[in-house]
């Protein structure tokens, strides 16, 4: 009897073609799933340079935005009225002291806001250092860390937007005195409170912002999709660290308004 045919096997399914960088930074707003997805497949160590390098460029020119249209003794002098008895100790100093000693923070505000860069590499080191610890230990999630890094990376593009809107209020015409460089655009509930009355309340209610928001769920979502961690864990864990955040700068507001 002859032998039965062997039907042939079929060749494996090719694997998909990661995204551009453009295509990922584009689903970040309009399909995160496809972003997340993708770099769950190919991350590299080199993943989180493309986001990072947009905020970066957006923030150096948000604060060439200040320097240009309300200066950074001004940036300077409303960040400081928002700390009343730092304020009231300046004031009180002989002019000589006054003035040298608001030269040193106009200094310190500008070199702060050029160091954007900088200071972004830190948070992104430090949140996704705090993520990949929760989600492995607590989640059982088997991600990697430069996984991570990319995913908070991804995450944060909400935040460059705000910077964005920010920098073109700015050129608009914004009035000086309404800027503060901590918070330059009023997004957040921070808008209820006047930050020299009440500026615990108001740093509080700053930290609810819809940039915030949308990067916390953004940066859940991301998780769901590299993982098999679940939407509602992660939210819970993204949402508890913010607070974390939240609380130590609450705790600053109110050590030293």
């Amino acid at each position: 009897m002859a032998a039965a045919p062997v039907p042939p096997i079929a060749p494996p399914a090719p694997e998909a073609a990661p995204l551009s960088q453009g295509a990922r930074i584009i689903n970040t707003f309009i399909a995160p799933s496809k972003t997340f997805t993708d770099l769950g497949a190919h991350a590299k160590w080199s993943s989180w340079i493309a986001p990072w390098l947009i905020a970066s460029v957006i923030g150096i020119l948000f604060a060439y935005a200040v320097g240009e249209k309300v200066t950074f003794a001004k940036a300077a002098d409303n960040v400081m009225q928002t700390r009343p008895k730092q304020y009231d100790r300046i004031q009180a100093m002989k002019p000589d002291e006054r003035d040298q000693t608001m030269q040193s923070i106009e200094k310190q505000t500008k070199s702060g806001a050029y160091a954007f860069p900088v200071v972004d590499i830190i948070i992104l080191l430090v949140v996704a250092t705090a993520l990949f610890a929760s989600f492995t230990f607590i989640l059982n999630a088997k991600v990697s860390f430069k996984l991570v890094l990319a995913i908070v990376a991804y995450a944060g593009l909400p935040g460059a937007i705000k910077f964005l809107l920010a920098t073109i209020t700015l050129f608009a015409g914004m009035n000086p005195d309404n800027l503060n460089i901590q918070n330059p655009l009023a997004t957040n509930l921070g808008i209820l409170f006047n930050a020299a009355d009440n500026p615990v309340l108001y740093t509080a209610a700053s930290f609810i912002d819809i940039f915030a928001i949308w990067t916390l769920v953004l940066t859940a979502i991301g998780f769901t999709r590299v993982s098999k961690a679940k939407l509602g864990p992660s939210l819970v864990i993204v949402f508890v660290w913010y607070l974390a955040f939240m609380g130590i700068f609450v705790g600053l507001a109110a050590a030293f308004s």
